[in-house]
């Protein structure tokens, strides 16, 4: 019991106890001298004086008292905060401030602020060497992150619980939709669990860590089909099951064209076997007959079965050739690389080529239409047509383009282009033809004349202009490898704070009453063993519905302008929910948030139970309930900058937030205070301060 008193309640107890005392022995002479002189004949000034004194001596105590834990144990309790800051969140400031307090204490608070010191040095020089010693392995896993990044299939890490512990730019767009699924997230949520199990459950139990196992899964919304491929990872920890990489790509758009095209086959065997077995039919009944008297006029039965079959072969030829280009992927090219490689090319064969183009994206294979224009130049110029030309890429109406091989010389007609057409483009393709190039690109080509001279003309489906800045791709990657050797524990209260996931978030409102004011802004980033994650973001404004007070703008800077057309509450809390499920969730005056999403649960269709951690209440575990707990001060403390332009929004004070949050959890350690359990119990002792939200 005695080890939980702190340092200012003992002094408080020890002036307590010596003004008691003082008081007790005040009594004890006046009982003797009363019995000494009867306590009757005590005469009342020697009363009187005895109270006066006993009170001055409380009088004195309290004063002595007040002077002790002003310039003693608060600057004792200053002093043992600041140096448990600098030695375990990392802050580099002196003690300047806290040795001012500490003044009194002799040479107490220059000892101490030369220990820190010392420490700051000695840390920042063990930093600079730790720094230069890793740079090799800095820029290997700079490498390859890079290689993973650029890997052209979604990559996952998962644990044995299928917790995400790796995921690529790839897998942001297969699995979140260009949101990130989240560290320590259940793969589950977005893949159903069949495959996955199965898969996994074969693998583990055949103990081979070189055995793979091809799958088929869906996306939870039954949206995309992906195709994968699973291997187990090799057992690291006992008591710990394995975990597993698992690669995907997206398949909807592959089996979707084979659905098409085993649909059109089946078409054209139905439409095709009729017609032609009616043919087949009327030509044996001509054959048998003996003469033309016996002969009878069937030329009309002929003329409609082989007008049925012709619209058939004719319509379905139309539709094979209109997805021809779903078998072949068409990637964006630019067109300046691809005038370039049709130069190189030119050049090549001994043809010169001038070219003319916008900066535009085009989606082709760039190969085919390098190896189409060469092959077709190098016929024109076997015809004595013409070596010089000129390539052309228009901009249409609309999302395609025309490419065009001009020159000046004799005209190509129709018919010789469309014999060309079938022969092969030479032997660097194959057997790859002409036409099969049109093909692949939904495409034709015919001859044109112009004011100079002739051209051939092919347009192209699907361009659209170059941007100027370049779109932003996905790229980085996602990890945390510790996840796959941690082993789970149910009851938070039990578990560790480094083994849990925190979402730390803040919201920006129309005012400072929950029960007639509305949010305005959600923000919130992702705390995953021990570290924020970057790309872990969720950042929304909210409409309110109402008219936002220029009182309450000139806080957040936002107006009703900026909210217009943004989510409403439902949508914004239901998506909120979702990215803080499974998380602890942490603020900054906590029931201040909580309350205005606690009164919008009804509407969200949510219940927002989330274990919950107050930064206002744990600064005032590891400072005092007398110190200044808001957030500035709380940053300022830690030595965090929050800057001008991130105060006040959502998303900035969510991430000072966090941070302090990183910073006070090994203080916390370093008291004892190591479990979810352990610091709710501490927090609760400074309940005045603020209400504790967990149950």
């Amino acid at each position: 019991m005695r080890d939980r008193l702190t340092l200012r309640l003992r002094i408080l107890l020890f002036f307590a106890l010596l003004a008691l005392g003082s008081i007790a022995l005040v009594a004890a002479g006046l009982w003797v001298a009363a019995r000494e002189t009867g306590f009757g004949a005590l005469a009342p000034e020697v009363v009187q004086g005895a109270l006066v004194a006993g009170f001055g001596i409380v009088g004195l105590v309290v004063w002595v008292w007040f002077l002790f834990d002003h310039n003693v144990a608060r600057a004792i309790d200053g002093l043992a905060s600041g140096i448990r800051a600098r030695v375990h969140a990392g802050i580099e400031h002196d003690l300047a401030a806290e040795a001012r307090a500490a003044r009194y204490l002799g040479d107490l608070a220059p000892a101490a602020e030369a220990v820190t010191r010392s420490l700051i040095e000695t840390r920042s020089a063990l930093a600079e060497s730790v720094a230069r010693e890793t740079t090799r392995l800095a820029a290997e896993k700079s490498r390859l992150e890079t290689l993973l990044a650029d890997v052209p299939v979604a990559v996952l890490l998962c644990s044995a619980e299928h917790q995400l512990a790796f995921y690529n730019g790839q897998a942001v767009d297969i699995l979140g939709g260009g949101t990130a699924p989240g560290l320590d997230r259940k793969l589950l949520d977005y893949l159903r669990e069949g495959p996955i199990r199965h898969a996994y459950d074969r693998l583990a139990g055949a103990g081979d860590p070189d055995a793979a196992s091809d799958l088929l899964c869906a996306t939870t919304s039954g949206g995309r089909l992906l195709a994968g491929r699973m291997r187990v990872l090799r057992r690291r920890e006992e008591g710990v099951e394995p975990g597993y990489v698992l690669t995907l790509r997206d398949v909807t758009a592959d089996i979707a064209a084979h659905t098409r095209r085993d649909a059109l086959l089946s078409e054209i065997f139905d439409r095709v076997r009729r017609p032609a077995a009616n043919l087949q039919t009327v030509i044996g009944v001509l054959a048998e007959l003996d003469s033309a008297a016996e002969m009878p006029d069937l030329s009309a039965a002929l003329r409609a079965e082989i007008e049925t079959l012709t619209r058939a072969i004719t319509e379905l030829g139309a539709r094979y050739d209109a997805i021809q280009s779903d078998w072949r992927p068409l990637v964006n090219t630019r067109s300046g690389d691809l005038l370039d490689g049709l130069a190189a090319r030119f050049q090549a064969h001994g043809l010169q080529l001038e070219t003319e183009s916008l900066d535009l994206i085009l989606q082709v294979d760039g190969f085919e239409i390098i190896a189409f224009w060469t092959w077709l130049a190098d016929h024109i110029a076997g015809e004595g047509l013409a070596r010089q030309f000129r390539i052309v890429i228009e901009e249409e109406d609309g999302p395609g383009a025309l490419m065009r091989l001009c020159w000046r010389g004799a005209p190509l007609s129709v018919g010789r282009l469309d014999g060309w057409l079938s022969g092969s483009l030479g032997r660097d393709t194959g057997e790859l033809t002409a036409r099969a190039v049109l093909q692949t690109h939904g495409s034709e080509a015919w001859p044109e004349a112009f004011d100079t001279g002739h051209s051939v003309v092919m347009p192209i489906r699907s361009v659209r202009r170059a941007g100027r800045r370049v779109a932003p791709i996905a790229r980085k990657v996602v990890y945390d490898f510790e996840l796959l050797g941690k082993a789970r524990n149910a009851a938070v209260a039990e578990t560790r704070l480094e083994d849990l996931t925190f979402v730390v978030f803040d919201t920006e409102t129309t005012g400072l009453s929950p029960s007639s004011d509305s949010i305005v802004q959600i923000a919130a980033v992702r705390v995953v063993n021990g570290r924020r994650l970057e790309n872990e973001v969720f950042d929304t404004l909210v409409d309110p519905k109402r008219a936002i007070p220029p009182s309450s703008t000139d806080v957040h800077g936002i107006t009703d302008s900026m909210v217009v057309g943004a989510p409403d509450i439902v949508e914004a809390g239901q998506r909120f929910h979702h990215f803080a499920e499974g998380a602890v969730l942490i603020a900054h005056n906590a029931p201040f948030d909580m309350e205005f999403l606690r009164r919008q649960e009804a509407e969200i269709g949510r219940v927002f139970d989330h274990p919950i951690l107050d930064t206002v209440l744990l600064s005032a575990v590891l400072f005092g309930q007398l110190e200044q707990h808001s957030l500035d001060a709380l940053t300022a403390r830690l030595g965090i900058t929050i800057p001008d332009e991130a105060r006040h929004t959502a998303l900035g004070d969510a991430v000072a937030t966090a941070d302090a949050f990183l910073r006070l959890v090994p203080m916390l350690k370093a008291r004892g205070l190591s479990t979810f359990g352990q610091v709710v119990a501490e927090m609760r002792k400074h309940g005045r301060l603020l209400k504790d939200l967990n149950g």
